[in-house]
């Protein structure tokens, strides 16, 4: 059996620490190959300013090279949001029926990328802007810790993390219906 591979797209700067290591740990010991990109090569800063090697840039990714596209939270992930290259990994993944997700504020990534027009999604909402933002994408906003709708898994932040990965793996593992 063929190790699948997962693609997790962190922020150069500010992306949040917990939600990038704790999925990226339970995925690696679930026997997932995860690679880490970036708008940036060289060690990527989270936010409590730990760093992470970045593998490759955004720029740079063959989708076709991974089972799965996951954006990490933090800070510096609203810098993704605009970004055309980003949008057209998010759309190309969910035409090719990849597994997409996102935790905290990156689940606006999605969002502003169409992928979730008629999803069940959730995500940070310190601001208090999210429910009206999903709406204004077609998407449903439900406040739980982690949704998952299609192939699509959405987390709220660090606190759901570990929920995150879970849901990511079963995903992963259970491809029957979206290959």
């Amino acid at each position: 059996m063929l190790t699948k591979k997962v693609l997790f797209i962190v922020a150069h700067k500010g992306y949040q620490p917990t939600e990038y290591a704790v999925p990226k740990k339970l995925l690696e010991d679930a026997g997932f190959s995860v690679i880490t990109a970036s708008d940036a090569l060289g060690d990527a800063c989270a936010t409590d300013e730990t760093t992470t090697s970045v593998d490759l840039r955004v720029s740079d990714v063959i989708l076709a090279e991974y089972d799965g596209l996951f954006f990490v939270g933090g800070s510096g992930a609203l810098e993704h949001l605009d970004t055309p290259s980003v949008h057209a990994l998010v759309s190309g993944a969910s035409k090719e029926r990849k597994a997409v997700g996102a935790i905290c504020i990156a689940t606006r990534i999605l969002a502003a990328a169409g992928i979730l027009k008629d999803c069940k999604a959730t995500g940070w909402n310190g601001d208090n802007q999210l429910q009206d933002l999903y709406q204004q994408y077609g998407a449903i906003y439900t406040p739980h810790n982690v949704v998952v709708d299609k192939r699509i898994v959405t987390a709220s932040g660090p606190n759901a993390a570990r929920e995150y990965a879970e849901q990511i793996i079963t995903l992963l593992q259970d491809n029957t219906d979206w290959h």
